[in-house]
């Protein structure tokens, strides 16, 4: 009797060994594949819960604002669950040169890099190299006792100053919360003539300078408010994207290609576009009587990305990119983190980007602001068009727009590179006619 529970014990444990050779393996893959996502990819719009039929609305906005002449060409793309579902292009990229816009055009994405930017910051904050709240004059000196802005003298540009009541850190150069302004497109007249008297690169340039040259500048002027104080909209991103480089011991734009673009395979996104590309670029028009035109050279040459020095890598607003590379983007947050097999970011650390992080300073309306994005509320979604709590967008200079709905799992791009005065209303109708077009 003895003899046979043990052989039954015997065969009892062997089969538990055989099962547990057969079910691990296959228990492991699918952990794998469960952080596995795929890249971007073309599908029917039924596939993902959304109606092809309504998705035309979008189209139909689009060639009415181009036929209208209210724009000479926009590319709009709309993604749900990873998939493509509405990616067309209309217009024109060039009027003056009779180039139609095609769905791979490189655009100006000017302050949509800012997203990029602190995508960076948090890539390092997450190797434990620092902490939000560490002052920036830990890592540029420049900074350290920052002073607030008193008096101005518009004569000789002369300015006195008080003692910030505290240092600058890394979460306020984030939040636009650091005092820094925003020179050339400054709200205040003051900080305009002071940053152009000192020779601060704001935006773009063709001209050999870096963007530890400007940042360095910038650390000697004073401040619009004392840090935390105040939402400033300001050159903050610019200073963290020099940050970068003294963090990662890369330039900044090597930093972004080998750690963000290539490892997601955002090919067409860079500070400057090589020749290969050039013939891509979409150009900055104008509306001047009743047609449109290229627009001229202002503080900034139009054609930066593909002409001059091409050493100034801005962090807020240097970027060049496709409505697809800008869609990979915004998947991969949408993903908590990750795309195709490459993690990013963690899942935790979107989560802390996504919170309210100025507490009353933007009105706790329809929106708050997170760590580079602005993020819907409830009271947003109730206003209708904006999407379900948690969506999180921001746009750029050139009248880009970008938006992401973790809630949906919907990606909306729209891209168009304007500059002066325009009837465009296209921003907050694609918003609107996307959400529509659910229909599951």
């Amino acid at each position: 009797m003895k003899t046979a529970y043990s052989s039954t014990l015997r065969r009892l444990f062997c089969l538990a060994v055989a099962t547990t050779v057969i079910i691990a393996p296959a228990t492991a893959a699918d952990a794998r594949k469960s952080h596995r996502s795929a890249p971007l990819a073309v599908a029917r719009p039924a596939s993902v819960g959304m109606s092809a039929e309504r998705l035309s609305r979008i189209d139909a906005m689009c060639r009415e604002a181009v036929a209208s002449g209210n724009l000479p060409g926009v590319v709009a793309l709309v993604a749900r669950h990873g998939k493509i579902v509405y990616h067309e292009a209309h217009g024109m990229a060039d009027n003056a040169a009779g180039r139609p816009l095609r769905k791979d055009d490189i655009f100006r994405i000017a302050s949509q890099t800012k997203a990029i930017t602190a995508t960076a910051v948090m890539m390092l904050w997450e190797e434990g190299r620092f902490r939000l709240d560490d002052p920036i004059s830990k890592f540029i000196p420049e900074f350290k006792n920052p002073q607030v802005l008193k008096t101005y003298n518009d004569a000789d540009g002369t300015w006195t100053a008080e003692p910030a009541r505290g240092e600058i850190t890394i979460r306020h150069l984030l939040t636009h919360t650091s005092g820094i302004g925003y020179g050339v497109i400054d709200g205040d007249e003051r900080f305009r003539k002071m940053y152009a008297r000192a020779g601060i690169t704001d935006l773009f340039t063709t001209e050999p300078v870096t963007i530890g040259d400007s940042v360095k500048k910038l650390a000697k002027l004073p401040l619009h408010h004392h840090p935390g104080e105040r939402f400033t909209y300001s050159e903050g991103l610019d200073v963290l994207g020099y940050f970068i480089e003294v963090v990662s011991g890369q330039t900044f734009d090597a930093f972004l290609r080998q750690r963000l673009f290539e490892p997601l395979g955002m090919k067409d996104t860079g500070f400057y576009l090589p020749d290969a590309k050039a013939g891509r670029l979409v150009a900055v028009q104008q509306k001047a009587n009743g047609q449109w035109e290229r627009y001229p050279v202002t503080f900034y040459d139009p054609d930066y990305p593909i002409k001059g020095a091409k050493t100034f890598f801005s962090g807020g607003a240097g970027l060049c990119s496709t409505a697809r590379d800008y869609a990979t983007f915004l998947q991969m947050y949408l993903n908590g983190g990750e795309l195709n097999g490459v993690r990013i970011l963690s899942r935790t650390t979107i989560a802390t980007m996504m919170q309210n992080q100025v507490g009353d300073l933007w009105g706790g309306g329809d929106k708050v602001y997170g760590l580079a994005f602005g993020v819907v509320t409830e009271k947003g979604q109730a206003r209708g068009g904006e999407g379900s709590p948690g969506t999180f967008d921001w746009g750029g200079y050139f009248n880009t727009q970008y938006f992401a709905d973790p809630r949906e799992r919907i990606v909306g791009v729209l891209m168009k590179q304007t500059q002066g005065p325009v009837m465009d209303d296209t921003g907050w109708k694609f918003r609107q006619l996307v959400g529509q077009a659910v229909n599951d």
